[in-house]
């Protein structure tokens, strides 16, 4: 059986008891998503966007669905979305990218969304915090849907932590939908901290409209398999986007970030930062592209991926992209790939500082350009920590999920 069968039987079965209990928005598009995916199948590496990541195998074993309810803290911004206080028609499945086989699959299998509204002019003082724990006994599916709408002049930071409670085998599907109106502002952070025996394909797709301001930071700091897509439309003028990653690998981790922003309308901004540091025999990729449209005159764009291999045997592919349909633009892209700098290492060494700690030394400086751009003082310490604890060798499980306190 293929892997692309195992999942169209799977939904055979359990469509009924998904729909049970699930709501009429998400209903409604469930068949559509089905019916893509059974078309589309899973994406090979002759599909551009997926070249580096093997699909197939991530999906390929038995893995058992998971239909757990949604738990919810109570909160004034966070909703489970049958609870919705506003009508998510016009949001839900509306910017998500339709021909993304992984995107159409969770359209079909994911019971249940996360809402998090910020009504108009409303800022938020504290960060908006969700915390996904994996737990279970077998291996198990998780397919998550997460919808973020922040009205005309809202402000808010969110932060999500993806943790593994156990040594389970565990895959999770994520789709994340942002629309933020004019003039708002968000700080988006993915922190992903889980086990080997996890694999994680998370696809965030964001609308920025005229005037707003959106910060999305990915960082992975410990997991098995990750494939991030991050789909950007900016659709209003003067509206500014900053993504920035921050990838941590070691024995035979695989990080994958992807990313599309594009410039739909004249004097927007975008800005990229990636860096990696792999050691082992780690594998990381990064391709990301900026498409301009002809009428999208006065755009400024700068892309940068800047990878570390610590290791002969760790191994990075880089792929910066412009597609520049007009002429008055400022875009810039550039990417390197190097090894550990062995005249810093030589003169370290010379004033008494072991090789090893000279090394976590430099990793830590290296990643340090991404971590100072975290706006939130105590996520920003605690990552500080948490990132020299990576390097040390003491992070290799979730221990803690209070990331951001």
């Amino acid at each position: 059986m293929t892997s692309e069968q195992q999942y169209i039987e799977l939904y055979s079965e359990a469509s009924d008891l998904i729909k049970s209990k699930s709501c009429p928005v998400m209903n409604s598009v469930r068949d559509e998503a089905f019916e893509a995916f059974r078309q589309m199948g899973f994406p090979t590496k002759k599909v551009e966007r997926y070249r580096y990541t093997d699909v197939d195998a991530a999906f390929s074993p038995n893995y058992g669905i998971s239909l757990s309810p949604l738990t919810i803290k109570p909160s004034t911004y966070i909703y489970n979305i049958q609870d919705a206080p506003i009508d998510v028609v016009p949001y839900y499945h509306q910017i998500a990218d339709r021909t993304d086989a992984i995107t159409a699959l969770n359209t079909a299998l994911a019971h249940d969304a996360l809402l998090i509204h910020v009504p108009k002019n409303q800022r938020v003082e504290d960060p908006i915090v969700i915390d996904n724990w994996l737990r279970g006994t077998a291996a198990t599916m998780m397919n998550r849907r997460v919808l973020i709408i922040l009205e005309q002049g809202a402000e808010a930071t969110v932060i999500i932590n993806d943790h593994a409670a156990d040594k389970q085998r565990y895959l999770t599907t994520q789709v994340m939908e942002v629309h933020c109106s004019d003039s708002s502002h968000l700080d988006l952070y993915e922190i992903e901290e889980t086990t080997p025996l996890c694999s994680r394909f998370s696809n965030v797709y964001i609308r920025a409209d005229r005037n707003s301001t959106v910060k999305h930071n990915s960082i992975t700091l410990f997991n098995g398999q990750t494939r991030n897509l991050c789909d950007v439309y900016l659709q209003g003028e003067n509206s500014e986007i900053t993504l920035n990653g921050c990838a941590i690998g070691s024995h035979s981790q695989r990080i994958d970030n992807n990313t599309l922003i594009r410039h739909e309308v004249p004097r927007c901004a975008s800005r990229q930062l990636y860096k990696y540091v792999l050691d082992h025999q780690a594998v990381g990729a990064f391709a990301g592209r900026i498409y301009v449209a002809k009428d999208a005159q006065h755009t400024t764009s700068q892309e940068t991926n800047a990878n570390l291999c610590a290791s002969p045997d760790a191994r990075m592919y880089t792929q910066p992209m412009l597609e520049i349909y007009a002429d008055d633009v400022k875009c810039a892209h550039g990417s390197t790939v190097g090894v550990m700098d062995q005249a810093a290492l030589f003169y370290m060494r010379q004033r008494g500082i072991p090789e090893a700690e000279a090394r976590t030394l430099l990793k830590n400086a290296f990643m340090g350009q991404v971590i100072d751009q975290i706006k939130h003082e105590p996520l920003r310490q605690r990552l500080y920590v948490k990132v020299e604890k990576r390097f040390r060798g003491e992070l290799d499980k979730c221990d803690d999920c209070q990331l951001c306190k």
